[in-house]
């Protein structure tokens, strides 16, 4: 295949996100104000809720089955070492370029995943339709591609809600954390004690506890200690976010395509509720479109007033554009 052919056919899925990207910028100017900050916040929560779930079942559901979750069992590693590797560049980008403290977490968040995602759902199907195509016929390609790019939509999708938003909020704690650390050394503290509050050095309040207690009090105090630490491992990480609708979907799609029951009820032109999948793929297709016009209407905001430096911008492309080019051949070569 000559060079030309090759480019075109790469071209095209590019030009497909940045024509949709360009809508959503349209829309999003003040003279039109289709996608203003309310219709954006509508439209996100419409996305997050509805559409993403819907789309993770429906592709899920249809092309993953459990011979093929076994074939591609690398993929999870694989993925999680993209992200590894992809915070480790993040956070040396953030130290050479001198990155204000607040953009920490977001800049290695947007580094970690290297434009994993959706995107993949666009990219796969131009790429497979082109009749010049570098993986064969359309028909074999689709099918492994989806294959493909549904599990690493599935995979990445749960790495994100995890370890991408655990970095993001533990920076974001940090930096809401500093300004009243700071505020904080600039009380002062009453220097003679008060006639009001009782004195430590005072025998008369003080409590003596019983040096020796009783076995079953020492294990429910060891069992407190645990839940209590439970507790605060759960508040630090929010657990709540790994239950996210997009990761709920992933559960719902995996268990319907690998339980052969399940399947032979749901998927299939012969199966008695194949209406449920066919209404979930419908709203499926609309994750993507929404999510490109979000991130083209966001764009205008980001054009007239962006905190975020240029080469932290240039360093943020070139890590997403090396990582995902690692990240993909590793995939495919493991393949």
């Amino acid at each position: 295949m000559g060079f030309v052919n090759l480019f075109v056919v790469a071209l095209m899925p590019v030009l497909k996100t940045l024509l949709i990207t360009g809508v959503g910028l349209l829309l999003a100017i003040d003279r039109i104000g289709l996608l203003g900050p309310d219709a954006r916040h509508i439209l996100n929560n419409i996305v997050f809720f509805v559409f993403t779930p819907a789309l993770m079942v429906s592709n899920l559901s249809e092309t993953i089955t459990f011979q093929g979750l076994m074939t591609l069992w690398f993929m999870p590693v694989n993925i999680l070492l993209t992200f590894i590797i992809g915070s480790t560049l993040a956070w040396i980008l953030v130290k050479i370029t001198r990155t204000p403290e607040h953009l920490h977490g977001l800049v290695i968040g947007c580094c970690s995943a290297g434009n994993l995602g959706n995107l993949l759902l666009i990219i796969v199907p131009a790429v497979c339709d082109e009749t010049n195509s570098p993986f064969g016929d359309s028909s074999t390609c689709s099918t492994n591609g989806e294959v493909y790019a549904s599990l690493s939509m599935a995979v990445g999708a749960i790495y994100i809600w995890s370890y991408v938003y655990t970095i993001m909020r533990i920076f974001a704690n940090k930096s809401i954390r500093e300004p009243s650390e700071t505020f904080s050394e600039t009380c002062t503290v009453s220097l003679l004690p008060s006639s009001d509050c009782p004195s430590f050095d005072d025998p008369s309040d003080q409590v003596e506890l019983p040096l020796n207690g009783s076995g079953g009090e020492v294990k429910a105090k060891i069992l407190n200690q645990i839940i209590e630490r439970i507790k605060m491992y759960a508040e630090r990480v929010n657990l709540k976010m790994l239950f996210a609708p997009s990761t709920i979907g992933v559960a719902v799609g995996l268990i319907i395509g690998i339980v052969p029951p399940i399947r032979k009820l749901l998927i299939g032109d012969s199966a008695p509720l194949r209406v449920i999948t066919s209404s979930a793929s419908l709203l499926g297709e609309a994750t993507i479109p929404s999510m490109t016009l979000i991130v083209g209407a966001n764009l205008l905001k980001g054009l007239r007033r962006s905190e975020v430096r240029l080469p932290s911008c240039l360093g943020l492309v070139s890590v997403n554009v090396l990582l995902s080019c690692y990240g993909h051949m590793l995939r495919l070569h493991s393949l």
